[in-house]
C-alpha cells in the first residue's frame, strides 16, 4: 500500500500545477510494470483526480485541498501533504505524458 501512496503522490504532484484548468484529457504514466491512467477536474475550487492502475484495474480518487491530498486508493483511505507529492514526482521518469 505504501508504494501505491507513493505513486498517487507522484500523480498528484504532476497535476497540482494545473489547478486552474477546468478539465483535462486523460493522462497516464508507467511505473514498475503498471500503467496509471487518470483525469483531473476542478470542482468547488478543489482539484479532483480520478483514475485506475492497470492491469489490476485498482481505482483511485484524490482531492487536493490547499496543501493536503486525501482520497482513496483501491478502497483504502489515503492522505498526504502536497510537499510529499512533490518529492515523489522526482522519482518517476515519465509523469503525465
Amino acid at each position: 500500500m505504501r508504494k501505491t501512496v507513493y505513486i498517487l503522490a507522484a500523480a498528484a504532484a504532476a497535476l497540482t500545477s494545473t489547478i486552474g484548468i477546468a478539465k483535462e484529457a486523460k493522462q497516464s504514466f508507467e511505473y514498475e510494470g503498471s500503467t496509471y491512467v487518470y483525469t483531473s477536474s476542478v470542482e468547488n475550487g478543489r482539484q479532483v483526480i480520478n483514475g485506475r492502475r492497470f492491469p489490476s484495474g485498482q481505482a483511485f480518487h484524490l482531492i487536493v485541498r490547499g496543501d493536503r491530498v486525501s482520497g482513496t486508493a483501491g478502497g483504502v483511505p489515503v492522505a498526504f501533504a502536497t510537499t510529499e507529492a512533490s518529492g515523489a514526482a522526482g522519482g518517476i521518469a515519465a509523469v503525465a505524458r
